[in-house]
């Protein structure tokens, strides 16, 4: 194979020579062009001093001195001007001897003229004409060598204009002759090849005959038919050894699959280690599996569940303190690693394990966040290794673990929360109503015993009265606290829940009650749901307690946001009354209530005119959030 150059560089090189070319021969076009814009203007000069030298002869005749130095230095510019050249534009007089010799002419011709025409006495008017005629035949020949310089020039122009477009024609000749010697035949050349390999010939080659770009495209295409044969070769064998490696990413993808689905249906932690334990041992095909759950401390390792594992061993490593045997590794060092138990450090004591007959234990730890939460062991009675897929699939199961662990503990803390907010509701609710309502009777008893002592007995009747009032509003207390507790939404609307609220309210107190819903909007959320029909099943109870209405009207407005207003036409009160009053303890509990779900509780009262209750909501997005 000769040694040519790159495609690159011969397409480079046809392009710089063909660059060259056009470029002199563009600007050979141009210096002629400015040679002729130049002569042209010389020549448009030259005709203008002609007329000048006229007008001259015309003002000497009529004996106009001002005019006549006017137009004597209006030549003289134009005389500077084609000897000098004008520098803004294309105007000189050509370079060659005849149109120097002329303008000399014409110079010398101008100097004698001036002469005879500026001094005294001035030439008759027969005299100026013959003179002045005799300097424009000077300027004359002047001009006609000019001429015949630029038809020198035109010709010349034509020239180069012919010679370019031989130039044109030879270069599109020789690019197409360096395309098709350069690139059209060894594309064909490997479009042959490419169709012998198509029709199933995998020995084709191509002939490689020079190292351009070409040469290692053809190169490159005989290595790939030549890796194609090799391939077709051996086709079945390496079908098979993918196959065998999909069909094993597909059992590590449904087993992640599975274990994935498990963790996230398990409802306890019991049930979530034992699955877990269980889906482990037959993933990473153990003898024996076990889950161990970390304290916080990692002070020590206990076992949550096991599968497969002997009972004495299960009894033996109940708890396992971090570092103290092959399980249960130390927070700082722990990794997964493969555990060859007879032949593992000597200077520990004989492992529960080795007693048991397992020759090799697995150690996964199972973090989250960088937090130890436990650990996985997996046990077998014969040497086992871990290969880099294995490793990754069990430190992938290890971390869905972590996070089930994580969010049973999670749920327990929330439920654990949410009974305790309950409790804390329902203890202030029955400190605020029922225990102070007790509190009251109390003091009544004692008043009772008071006036049985003394044997007054109109006293003893109104005591007995008033304990008669407090134990029914009591029993009304407690009644409607389990109208509260039961409170539950059904539906998505919450237009029949304040229904059946306002019938239960009409059925105890008599009292007409009326309902307007106005607008549309997405349903409420069943837990903001519940707290409204709280916070109006109080205003409700404050309105039987203290209001002593005749009406109540409750008006819902869903859009553009919630707002649910309890209205009566009862005594109404001062402003400010109602927060000293500890005994009207229902405004409290409706603003804490509001406060669970981000809204805001107004009311409005006039002492005689009623009272007003208005909930309003936060926008949907902050609702839902």
């Amino acid at each position: 194979m000769r040694r040519t150059l790159s495609l690159s560089a011969k397409l480079g090189a046809i392009g710089g020579v063909l660059l060259l070319m056009a470029l002199a021969s563009i600007g050979l076009t141009l210096w002629v062009t400015w040679q002729l814009e130049g002569g042209a203007a010389a020549v448009n000069e030259a005709g203008r001093m002609r007329m000048q030298t006229w007008r001259l002869a015309q003002t000497l005749a009529a004996g106009n001195g001002e005019k006549l130095q006017a137009h004597l230095d209006r030549f003289d510019q134009s005389l500077v001007l084609l000897r000098s050249g004008d520098p803004s534009r294309p105007l000189f007089v050509p370079h060659d001897a005849e149109s120097r010799r002329s303008f000399e002419r014409v110079q010398n011709g101008w100097q004698a003229l001036r002469t005879r025409w500026s001094t005294a006495p001035a030439p008759t008017a027969a005299e100026t004409a013959v003179q002045a005629e005799t300097f424009v035949d000077h300027i004359d020949a002047f001009v006609s060598a000019i001429e015949t310089q630029l038809a020198r020039w035109t010709a010349l122009l034509n020239a180069f204009q012919f010679v370019m477009m031989a130039l044109a024609l030879a270069s599109t000749v020789a690019l197409l002759y360096a395309a098709y010697l350069f690139v059209f035949n060894p594309l064909a050349r490997l479009q042959a090849g490419l169709a012998s390999v198509g029709e199933g010939d995998l020995s084709a080659r191509v002939e490689v005959d020079s190292d351009d770009e070409f040469g290692l495209l053809s190169a490159g295409f005989n290595r790939m038919a030549q890796t194609l044969q090799g391939l077709y070769q051996s086709l079945e064998a390496r079908v098979q050894e993918k196959t065998l490696r999909l069909e094993s990413e597909r059992a590590r993808l449904a087993a992640l699959y599975e274990a994935a689905a498990f963790v996230a249906t398990a409802t306890s932690l019991d049930t979530l280690a034992q699955g877990f334990a269980r889906q482990v041992r037959r993933v990473a095909r153990a003898d024996a599996s076990a889950v161990r759950w970390s304290d916080e401390s990692n002070q020590r390792y206990l076992m949550l569940a096991s599968d497969c594992l002997p009972q004495q061993l299960v009894d033996a490593e109940q708890c396992v303190p971090a570092g103290d045997c092959f399980c249960g590794q130390r927070r700082g060092d722990a990794t997964t690693r493969v555990i060859a138990i007879r032949t593992a450090d000597t200077t520990k004591k004989p492992a529960h394990c080795e007693r048991a007959g397992f020759e090799t234990v697995i150690s996964v730890p199972v973090r989250l966040h960088e937090r130890m939460v436990g650990e996985l062991n997996l046990f077998y009675r014969s040497a086992a290794t871990l290969n880099d897929e294995d490793r990754t699939l069990l430190e992938t199961l290890a971390s869905h673990l972590a996070g089930a662990i994580e969010s049973q503990r999670a749920g327990a803390l929330e439920r654990e929360g949410a009974v305790a907010e309950e409790r804390g509701l329902l203890a202030r609710e029955l400190h605020d109503s029922i225990a102070q309502g007790l509190s009251f009777q109390k003091i009544q008893v004692g008043l009772l015993r008071d006036a049985l002592r003394r044997q007054d007995a109109a006293r003893a009747d109104r005591v007995l009265d008033e304990l008669d009032a407090g134990v029914r509003e009591s029993l009304s207390d407690v009644r409607e606290l389990l109208v509260h507790f039961r409170t539950r939404t059904n539906a998505e609307d919450i237009e029949p829940a304040l229904r059946t609220t306002l019938q239960k309210f009409e059925h105890q107190t008599g009292l007409a009650t009326h309902l307007t819903i106005e607008g549309d909007a997405m349903p409420l959320p069943p837990d903001v749901q519940v707290q409204v029909l709280h916070v109006v099943q109080e205003a409700l109870s404050n309105v039987r307690k203290h209001a002593h209405a005749r009406e109540v009207w409750v008006e819902v407005q869903q859009a553009p946001q919630w707002r649910v207003e309890v209205r009566d036409d009862g005594l109404g009160f001062a402003p400010g009354a109602a927060e000293a009053d500890q005994t009207h303890v229902g405004l409290r509990i409706m603003r804490e209530r509001a406060q669970r779900i981000g809204a805001t509780v107004e009311v409005v009262s006039v002492p005689g005119s009623g009272t007003a209750v208005a909930l309003t909501l936060p926008e949907r997005e902050r609702l839902a959030a």
